[in-house]
């Protein structure tokens, strides 16, 4: 494995979630973590804050999650970053969609606060595994 997860950009619209997020990424489970709230902001921070997985919303104003996936994947000092969408569409085709476009995994929003930091802790570790076996 590639180390310890740590650094982390959580891009999302929505003040309140980024607030919930904020708590139990940064105080509870200690991670260093780079709030965006919009694409737009997560493509100008993300190459110099050099995270380690990008969470990403799906439906946002403006840019969405999936252009912003495009245009995030197309930075050099990000390539083989994980990135995992956050979204309430949980239909399986929808789910079996944005795998096809290359993220690591899908968490469902709303999300459970107190097991955020272990559903991306097992994600982390499945990509992982995935790019050790290649």
């Amino acid at each position: 494995m590639d180390g310890k997860l740590q650094r982390l950009i959580y891009v999302d619209d929505e003040p309140d979630i980024r607030a919930i997020a904020r708590f139990v990424l940064e105080e509870l489970a200690d991670y260093q973590v780079d709030f965006c709230s919009s694409g737009a902001q997560a493509i100008e921070d993300a190459a110099g804050f050099k995270p380690d997985l990008i969470l990403l919303d799906v439906m946002m104003p403006g840019m969405d999650g999936i252009e912003t996936l495009k245009r995030l994947s197309a930075i050099p000092q990000l390539a083989g970053v994980p990135v995992v969408f956050m979204t309430a569409k949980a239909m399986k085709h929808e789910w079996d969609y944005y795998r096809s476009l290359g993220v690591a995994g899908v968490i469902s929003k709303p999300f459970d606060p107190m097991e955020l930091a272990a559903s991306i802790e097992t994600i982390w570790r499945a990509h992982h595994k995935l790019r050790e076996a290649v």
